[in-house]
């Protein structure tokens, strides 16, 4: 346990536990105990005033929007040529009323009638179809164009005032939408009334129009009030239940300018109804309105159920609005439901962050030790010499900046690394040239002394001076070959440089084993040659010495006899070349060096045999490789050359 908990992962677990969990835990608790009470009381006189002010400024904004309508309707020119009779032709204008009262019914969708009457107050024109496209009844049509609104107060107050608005009332001008049912919404209108004011020659006013809207608007703008409620259903209010909205025991209402008229209710049968007296009887709430703008009603009790409302009050008439009163009101029992709610969300919460806190910094404690596990994995690959480890650095933070460095680090061992062998094959190759000087001094010092011993007969007229001579001929022959090969072998590691080109490698391989056929048969060794030939890209004569070298080794490895095997292969655009002998194979302590110049494991011989060799390929842009062979039976040579393009 105590070896666990000293262990980075966990105490960044038991760190974040402590300076994160703990205290949000204790601020759930603190919220729950200390705070619901009073957030349910302020949240909800918060949101009662708001939505209170809210729907006062929607009405307004319709009012606002049809008194405009109203007033675009009176301001339009042909409208104005029309009813005045400015002359003969002013009848041509009267299709295009028609058409533009009935289009404003249509396309608004709250207009019952659109009417315009002359400044005596007759009849001139009005709308002949309802928002469905229904043409109005004749009787209706009939009736209107016989009626005179001369005394009317509308009319009146429009004419003299330039505008007029009609409270909310049952109007005699259409029929009621739904007889015989009660109070409905549809029956009830309002009306906007705007002066046609002249333009022409004549002085004073033409007429008036008369928009009359529909009273359903306004309902469904009270319907569409209020917060929802947590009951899982009407009948069990008092066990709130997740998933559903909250407060839906809250409606809103209008109330006429005198703060005690019902003019809208989601219980139509309120219609009309005084607030003051009964059925509703709460006199309390009238007080509390008049003479004031906005505000809280004191808590109140309807039909047995305590609630809390707030109201706000519209434009008044001086202001171009009715002076109406919307309130919003909601059941006392669902102030309470958002504490319940609270509650258990608080709760869960609680759970599910400890949870997501623990899974988190798991995750987090995990991913950022796998880096430092890894670091120290790579250390110890370093100490046991292997330069090739890298860390794969996914990320840009100080890890992975340290994953970085430990790469560059790596690196520069590896690079130090390979300038000491630099260094150290530098030292052979300086060795080798004094080992060559070496070479070449050996034949000259004989050569040297020969040629002094044929001199000094010559000069003394030695009788023996024939056999002299053709000892010292002999004998500078035999060391002029001997520097011959030494040359030879050092101008071969050198190269030559030809211009590469295209060749058979398969032909160069068959020259070879020939040249080779009768050494391998005075030593018994059996040679197969396998596959074709390929061709290749390089200098065909430097290839030929390559390939020279490895068979001369196999051959060499085999001095009792055995099998030689040589095969050509092409695959996937490569070319690989293989010898294969059954000789004594490679010793592990000889094979990391096989390809250094002047390293030999015979007693005479330079050893740039095989430095050539990879010289050799490596310059045709391939790869050479000498192992022992998978099934122990010798050495095997691989070149591996591209086949050109």
């Amino acid at each position: 346990m105590s070896r666990m908990i000293r262990r980075i992962w966990v105490k960044w677990v038991l760190a974040v536990l402590a300076a994160v969990v703990l205290p949000f835990v204790g601020f759930a608790f603190f919220v729950n105990s200390k705070m619901s009470s009073r957030l349910s009381g302020d949240v909800v006189h918060h949101y009662l005033l708001s939505m209170a002010a809210d729907l006062a400024d929607r009405i307004d904004a319709q009012i606002t929007e049809r008194r405009l309508d109203a007033d675009t309707i009176a301001d339009n020119p042909l409208l104005e040529w029309f009813i005045g009779d400015y002359d003969e032709d002013s009848d041509v204008f009267g299709s295009y009323v028609q058409h533009t009262f009935n289009r404003l019914v249509a396309e608004y969708g709250v207009y019952d009638l659109v009417l315009a009457v002359d400044a005596g107050g007759a009849f001139e024109a009005c709308s002949r179809k309802d928002g469905e496209g229904r043409d109005l009844p004749a009787e209706v049509v009939a009736k209107l164009e016989g009626r005179n609104h001369a005394h009317e107060r509308w009319f009146r107050a429009a004419l003299d005032g330039g505008f007029a608005l009609i409270d909310h009332h049952e109007s005699d001008l259409v029929p009621p939408k739904h007889p015989g049912s009660g109070p409905h919404p549809e029956n009830y209108h309002i009306g906007f009334a705007s002066r046609i004011d002249t333009r022409g020659a004549s002085e004073g006013p033409v007429g008036v129009v008369l928009l009359l809207m529909n009273w359903r608007r306004f309902h469904d703008e009270i319907l569409s009030y209020g917060v929802r409620h947590l009951a899982a259903s009407e009948a069990d209010r008092t066990s709130p239940a997740l998933g559903t909205d909250i407060y839906e025991s809250s409606y809103a209402w209008i109330w006429k300018s005198d703060a005690d008229t019902i003019l809208a209710h989601k219980d139509t049968s309120l219609y009309g109804k005084r607030v003051s007296q009964p059925p509703i009887e709460l006199p309390q709430m009238v007080d509390a309105a008049r003479g004031k703008e906005w505000g809280m009603y004191p808590e109140y009790a309807f039909r047995g159920v305590r609630k809390n409302a707030a109201f706000r009050r519209c434009k008044g008439p001086e202001d171009g609005g009715f002076g109406w009163y919307v309130g919003v009101g909601v059941d006392n029992q669902d102030i309470f439901a958002p504490v319940y709610e609270l509650s258990r969300q608080l709760f869960s919460a609680t759970f599910a962050v400890l949870a997501a806190a623990v899974v988190w910094t798991v995750w987090i404690a995990r991913r950022t030790t796998r880096p430092i596990l890894d670091l120290q994995a790579h250390t110890r690959r370093i100490a046991g010499g292997d330069l090739d480890a890298r860390i794969d650095v996914g990320t840009s933070d100080e890890l992975g900046d340290l994953g970085r460095a430990f790469n560059r680090m790596t690196a520069e061992l590896k690079e130090n690394r390979e300038q000491l062998v630099k260094a150290e094959k530098d030292a052979a190759w300086r060795e080798m040239a004094r080992q060559v000087a070496h070479e070449i001094k050996n034949p000259l010092t004989p050569i040297s002394l020969s040629a002094g011993l044929l001199k000094r007969a010559r000069e003394e007229k030695s009788e023996d001076f024939d056999r002299i001579f053709d000892n010292t001929i002999d004998v500078i022959q035999r060391q002029v070959e001997t520097m011959r090969g030494i040359t030879r072998d050092f101008y071969s590691f050198a190269g030559e440089h030809k211009e590469p080109r295209a060749f058979d490698s398969g032909q160069v391989v068959d020259e070879v084993l020939a040249l080779n056929a009768g050494w391998a048969q005075h030593q018994g060794v059996r040679i197969r040659r396998t596959g074709g030939g390929a061709t290749v890209h390089g200098d065909p004569a430097e290839f030929k010495s390559a390939v020279t070298n490895l068979v001369s080794n196999a051959l060499e490895a085999m001095p009792e006899g055995g099998d030689l095997g040589v095969g050509i292969e092409e695959r996937d655009g490569v070319v690989t070349v293989e010898v294969r002998d059954s000789g004594v194979g490679i010793t592990g302590d000889v094979a990391q060096r096989l390809f250094e110049p002047y390293f030999t494991t015979r007693s005479k011989g330079t050893g740039l045999g095989l430095a050539i060799v990879r010289r050799v390929v490596e310059e045709m842009g391939g790869e050479v490789e000498l192992r022992n062979r998978d099934d122990g039976r010798g050495a095997l040579a691989r070149i591996t050359l591209p086949r050109p393009a």
